[in-house]
C-alpha cells in the first residue's frame, strides 16, 4: 500500500512540475508573440519610409511586373 501512495505522490509532483513548465512556456510564448508584433510594426514602418525616401529623394519609382513565358515552344 505504501508503494502504491509513494507512486501515486511521485506522479502529483510530475505533474505539477509539468504544469509549472507549461505555464512558463506559455508566457514566453505570449512575450515572443508580442515582440514579434513590435518587430513587425517596426519594419512595416521602415519599408514605408525607405519607400518614401527613395521616391522623394532618389526619384524611383516601382518597377513594372515583367513576366517570363515558361511554356516550351512549339517547332
Amino acid at each position: 500500500m505504501a508503494a502504491v501512495l509513494a507512486g501515486v505522490v511521485a506522479l502529483n509532483v510530475a505533474v505539477l512540475r509539468l504544469n509549472v513548465e507549461l505555464d512558463r512556456l506559455g508566457s514566453e510564448r505570449s512575450e515572443l508573440r508580442a515582440r514579434n508584433a513590435l518587430l513587425e510594426s517596426r519594419l512595416s514602418s521602415t519599408a514605408a519610409r525607405n519607400e518614401m525616401l527613395a521616391r522623394t529623394q532618389l526619384g524611383l519609382v516601382p518597377a513594372e511586373p515583367q513576366y517570363v513565358d515558361l511554356r516550351p515552344r512549339r517547332k
